[in-house]
């Protein structure tokens, strides 16, 4: 798989590439990640990017030309799977599912944003879709596209030592199901400080795990997550229940009624 990221800076990509999962798929063949900036598709002595808005707004605002300039020609014609993905605070919410489908394709090219935003005309005839992180602004959609290939890079075949990890991940509709957290995990020493990791995970029988592991990605994501469980369970109550009224012949029964606090 390709990815190329359009940006001003490149250079902030020498250090999230250079590491873990994703370095060691570009070493062995399996992610190729190509860094292209923006200014190279400037035609003035300053390489300018931006421009002031329309309308007076605060900010400066990412020119379309560059954009357009450099996405057409990186892909003079685009096939039907090399997607062009714009990275914006306006974009729809990444998610796992989101990852599992930008997988399927052959290449995605990832446009970060930066200052104030980019030129609506990008989204609008350039992008196939636009996409943010998260419920929180950026300083630049570098860190955005990093997060975005490290994803979808731990789901392409081969990527992971093992790959059932990727199945069993939090957000999956594989592994523990319908989208569940993944479930939580303990490793040697058994037992530290009197805190000791679950009996039924020692006796080695394979199907008690299974079913162990699925009850507690539930409670886990019950506890965290509630928004993600298919069955929600049914909301606490907000009062006890009222308790049984006294006998008037009981000795402990107050004779006027509680006043009521406002």
């Amino acid at each position: 798989m390709i990815f190329h990221v359009l940006t001003i800076f490149p250079e902030f990509f020498e250090g999230p590439f250079a590491h873990g999962v994703v370095k060691r798929a570009k070493d062995a063949g399996l992610l190729d990640i190509r860094i292209h900036n923006l200014r190279d598709w400037t035609h003035d002595r300053h390489r300018t990017v931006d421009d002031r808005p329309f309308g007076g707004a605060e900010g400066m605002v990412l020119k379309c030309e560059p954009i357009f300039d450099a996405v057409e020609s990186i892909w003079p014609e685009r096939r039907p799977d090399q997607k062009v993905v714009l990275l914006s605070a306006q974009g729809t919410l990444f998610d796992q599912a989101t990852a599992n489908r930008l997988k399927e394709n052959a290449e995605i090219l990832l446009i970060c944003g930066r200052y104030e935003g980019v030129d609506e005309r990008v989204a609008e005839h350039l992008a196939d879709e636009e996409i943010c992180i998260g419920n929180y602004v950026l300083s630049g959609g570098e860190l955005a596209a990093a997060v975005v290939v490290d994803t979808v890079a731990r789901l392409l075949p081969g990527v992971l030592g093992n790959e059932a990890s990727s199945a069993f991940e939090s957000f999956q509709d594989t592994g523990h199901g319908e989208g569940l957290l993944d479930c939580p995990h303990w490793t040697r020493p058994a037992d530290f400080r009197g805190w000791k990791a679950p009996e039924v995970l020692l006796n080695g029988n394979h199907e008690e795990i299974r079913k162990f592991r699925r009850k507690i990605a539930r409670d886990k994501t019950a506890k965290h997550r509630q928004d993600l469980l298919v069955t929600p369970p049914p909301p606490a109550l907000s009062t006890p229940p009222p308790a049984a009224s006294s006998s008037p012949d009981d000795p402990e029964s107050p004779s006027t009624p509680p006043s009521r606090q406002s």
